[in-house]
Parts: structure tokens; sequence; C-alpha cells
């Protein structure tokens, strides 16, 4: 756990806003040096004028987290500007929805290269020098957050190929968990798994780039509904993004694990362990809310 954040190094993906950027502020008022990344270079620059005004040492870094050369760019900075970072934040991610079979190629490399490729290159680009930084000084402690979500451990109807990215997330952070345990008490690790937060991911389309552009696709039917859906469920939050990044550092603080936004989400997780266990069927989704349930199935039907 890191029990004093001041003069310690936070790196943050997805800093131009959403989590990132609340981050980015709590890490300034705490006294840290602060490295952030965005692919929204506009962004990317309000954010970064914002926590220097406040005094904050900041190194600002554009880039794209599905590329491995600019993750592993970011990491040489951080290294050479402030050394080993104390506080790894993959936070970077993207939505897409619509029926699974409707996804095209550039949906899947999009959606997996941002959500899933961006978080393995952060672990992998900065978990060497945290465990190097931890072996030459037997009191540096370090930790890595891994932004996933509450689809990482459900599996909502129209929305599936985001259901798989953050499912691989949770793994993939459960995983690092167990490998770091194996090698080190110095680091830590935790995974980030909020339900709907008023954050910009709804219109994360805005950044896609062009090779894997779908302008010349028309959307589907299930496609329009996914997006529709998906900005009212976030816009309606009632979760803001700066309660959720304290819940951030309030976790690193305490070495905890799992960090949700709405625990009361996880009844959802339990019918769904019981489903497992039980070997039944997958529960509907829309049990307790069948009116929704019906009207998506009604529009999904009608030709």
């Amino acid at each position: 756990m890191i029990s004093n954040f001041e003069g310690k190094t936070a790196v943050l993906t997805g800093a131009g806003s959403g989590f990132g950027l609340e981050c980015a502020r709590i890490g300034a008022r705490l006294g840290m040096n602060l490295v952030l990344a965005d692919v929204q270079q506009d962004a990317l620059e309000r954010s970064v004028d914002e926590i220097r005004a406040t005094g904050a040492p900041v190194l600002p870094f554009q880039l794209d987290v599905s590329k491995a050369s600019q993750m592993e760019a970011l990491g040489q900075a951080t290294l050479q500007r402030f050394g080993a970072p104390h506080l790894v934040f993959n936070n970077a991610g993207v939505g897409a929805g619509g029926l699974i079979w409707e996804n095209t190629l550039q949906d899947w490399e999009w959606v997996l290269g941002v959500n899933l490729m961006g978080v393995a290159h952060g672990v992998r680009v900065f978990t060497p020098m945290m465990l190097q930084a931890a072996a030459a000084d037997p009191n540096w402690r370090g930790h890595i957050v891994n932004t996933a979500s509450m689809a990482g451990l459900l599996n909502a109807p129209n929305m599936g190929i985001y259901n798989v990215s953050k499912h691989a997330v949770v793994s993939l952070s459960e995983t690092l968990y167990q490998d770091l345990a194996l090698v080190t008490e110095q680091i830590g690790a935790s995974v980030l798994c909020p339900f709907f937060v008023p954050t910009g991911i709804s219109q994360s389309h805005r950044n896609r780039p062009q090779p894997l552009d779908n302008a010349a696709a028309k959307p589907t039917k299930s496609q329009l509904i996914g997006q529709a859906m998906s900005d009212k469920a976030v816009g309606s939050g009632k979760i803001s993004a700066a309660e959720v990044a304290q819940k951030v550092f309030d976790a690193v603080a305490a070495n905890q694990f799992y960090i949700f936004s709405h625990p009361q989400a996880l009844v959802s997780v339990q019918t769904r362990m019981e489903d497992i266990m039980l070997g039944r069927n997958p529960t509907d989704p829309f049990a307790s809310k069948p009116q929704i349930g019906a009207n998506l199935r009604a529009a999904l039907r009608t030709s």
C-alpha cells in the first residue's frame, strides 16, 4: 500500500477527462508528480493547464494506448523525468454497442485495442521498472490500477464487444495481483469496476482513429439503440467521476483490490455466479425491470 502520496509519481492514461482527470486533480492536491496521457490533444492540453496551475509537476504525453511503441515511449519518458512511477492508472477506455455479430472487424480491433491492449501495454511497460525500483529500496511501494467495468463481471445484452474487453481486463488484473504476490509485497494491484458514471465514454467514438473508422458503414438498428441507451444511462448516473476517483485513491492506500462505484449492483454479479454454480441458463438481465427488456426486444424485432 502507498501510505503517503506526497512526492510520488503517478501515470494516468485517459487523463483528459473522466476518472483520469479527477485522479489527476486528487494527485495534484496530494503533492504528486503527474504524467498525464490521452489520445485527445485538446482535452489533454486543458487538463495539463489546469493541473500545472496548481503547481504540480506535470509531464504531458499524447498517445494511443493501443499502440505498443507509443506506450513504450511513455514509459521511457516517465523514467527519464521522474523515475519509476509509484502509481500507474491504466484507465483509457472506449465503448461500443450493438448485437455482437453485427460488430465489424474494425469495431473489435478498436475496442480490444484500447480497452484490453492499452491495459496490457501499461502492465508490460511499467511493472518491470516498478519491480526494479522495489528491489533497489525495501521501503519503496507501488500500485497498479486497471479500469474495467461492471460489464467485466456481467454480460448485459447488446453490448457484447465491450463486455468481452472488460471481462478480459478483470482477468488480467486478478492475474496481475496473484503474479505480483508471488514475487513481491511492495507492489499492489486493483481493478476498478464502475457502473454508470457521467464521463465521456459514451461519446468515445469521437477519438476513433481513421484506419478503424466505420464512417462508411451505416450503423445498424441495434447499434443505434445501444448508443441511445448508453447515452441515457451514463448521462443519468448519480455517482460522479470525482467520487469514483477518491475511491481509487482510498483503495490504493488500503491495498484493496476490487473497487466498485455502485456496490448495490453486486447483487446481479451474485445472480450470475449462482447461474454458473448451479449450471442454470443465464438469468434474464431485465427480470427486475421487465418493461425495459420488453421494449428492447420489441425494438429489435421490428423491421
